[in-house]
Formats: structure tokens, sequence, C-alpha cells
């Protein structure tokens, strides 16, 4: 459900040289993402997602906590208008025991279960961040702030391209009927 991505830098320079790159700032940080694919029959396929930007701030959060996965689940349910039946990887943050009060108290609308312990495979989440990944994969990002502008366009990109979302669906094996 969540992927993650960090400024690097990759320099080529002359045969026989070695480039010097000057970088001001800290380079840390990173844009931290959560999403869900979300299928109904008779309905286009649906990429609803999230991301965060880290800047290394002391006390920033670092990543997704079981807040913001549960606030996601619930803003797909509004978007959806019905119940949710929710596949998950096995996160650590996914098995948290409020993650699993807040499902308990939602069984009338949100049904959960886990992928076995490393099945990405199974995963159509994965083939998105992989789609993303590729979009901003020669990206020589200067700052963070332009790296997260570049993942941003390249999740509008595919929310708007069902096609691509029904082709991750696909490549796990789960069919794309009632």
């Amino acid at each position: 459900m969540g992927g993650e991505f960090r400024i690097r830098r990759v320099v080529r320079g002359r045969v026989g040289r070695t480039p010097v790159v000057r970088v001001r700032g800290r380079g840390s940080g990173r844009v931290s993402m959560a999403g869900m694919v979300c299928f109904r029959p008779g309905d286009r396929s649906r990429l609803i997602y999230s991301f965060r930007v880290h800047r290394g701030r002391k006390g920033e959060p670092k990543g997704f906590a079981w807040q913001d996965y549960r606030d996601l689940i619930v803003r797909a349910h509004k978007q959806l208008r019905g119940p949710i039946v929710l596949v998950w990887d096995n996160l650590r943050t996914h098995l948290m025991p409020q993650m699993k009060d807040f499902i308990a108290a939602n069984e009338d609308w949100l049904t959960v279960f886990h992928f076995p312990s490393y099945a990405p495979d199974l995963n159509p989440q994965e083939g998105i961040w992989s789609l993303v990944k590729q979009t901003i994969g020669n990206l020589a990002a200067a700052n963070l702030d332009q790296l997260a502008a570049a993942v941003k366009r390249s999740l509008k990109k595919t929310q708007y391209r069902p096609h691509l979302i029904d082709g991750c669906l696909i490549g796990t094996g789960l069919a794309l009927t009632s």
C-alpha cells in the first residue's frame, strides 16, 4: 500500500575524470506514498492515494502512521460510496492493534484480507508504484520539492488512465468481473 522515493544523484563524467557535483543543503528527505487500487464491476478502476514529504525536521513523521492509513480508507469509502473489501500486505502499520480496532468497529462496510507474507506479485498497488518510478526514472531532481511535484504529477496522470490501473489489476491475476 505504500512506497517511498529518496533523492539520489547519479552523475556521469568524461572517461578518466571523476565528476564533481556541488549540492547545497543536507540532501535529506523523502517522499512517502500510500495508495489503493479500487475496482467495482460496472465502474472504471480508480486509484486513491496520499503522499507525504519528509524534510528531515525534528518531530516530523517520516512515513505513514496507522491514522494516515485509516484516513485513506475512510476517504476511499466516501468516494466510492459503498462497502470496501481491502486486500493488504503485511506492513507492520497495517497490523497494529489500533488498526485492528478500527477495522472491527467498521466491519459493516470494511472487510480486510491480508496477502501472504511476501507476495508483491499479487498486489496491484506494486504495479502503480512501478509506473510512477518509470515516469520519474530519469529525473535529476534538484531538490525535494521537485521530486514531490514529479511524483504527484505521475500519480495524478495515472488516476485519469483507468486502463493503466486495469493493467495493474490484471497483472496480478485478479479477474475484473463480478
